[in-house]
């Protein structure tokens, strides 16, 4: 998962995925770091400076058949790889992807005001360290 480094929503999401789930199938790299970077450019896809998107999900990555989901596709991905009852959240992709990324876009363009911009991506705890790719 890509997310924006430096959003106190994105940290969050991140600090709340990392327990529920406990087999480490998912894994970070901040937006503004080497690896997303060269994810996105073997993509074509260019993130708007100063207003990244907040979160990518990355599957397969490395292989042939890597494929990226953006807002709220990327978001509800992430759901389906937690324990229950977070995973069920991943049913709500059956609600048409344009009202749902309207919703997305809407906290989205608010994040840095209602949760805050940070100077820097906070470091990882020693234990969740291995699962940050940058």
């Amino acid at each position: 998962m890509l997310y924006d480094g430096v959003c106190g929503l994105c940290n969050r999401f991140v600090q709340f995925v990392l327990p529920r789930d406990p087999r480490g199938r998912v894994r970070f790299a901040p937006l503004q770091g080497p690896t997303a970077a060269q994810i996105l450019l073997r993509h074509g896809v260019a993130v708007p400076e100063g207003d990244p998107e907040s979160i990518v999900l990355v599957e397969d990555l490395g292989t042939a058949g890597e494929r990226l989901s953006f807002r709220s596709d990327g978001a509800l991905g992430v759901a389906r790889w937690l324990r229950a009852p977070w995973s069920w959240l991943a049913a709500l992709r059956v609600v048409p992807r344009p009202l749902r990324d309207w919703a997305y876009r809407r906290v989205a363009r608010a994040r840095y005001r209602i949760f805050g911009k940070l100077d820097a991506c906070p470091l990882p705890s020693p234990e969740h360290r291995a699962r940050f790719l940058d």
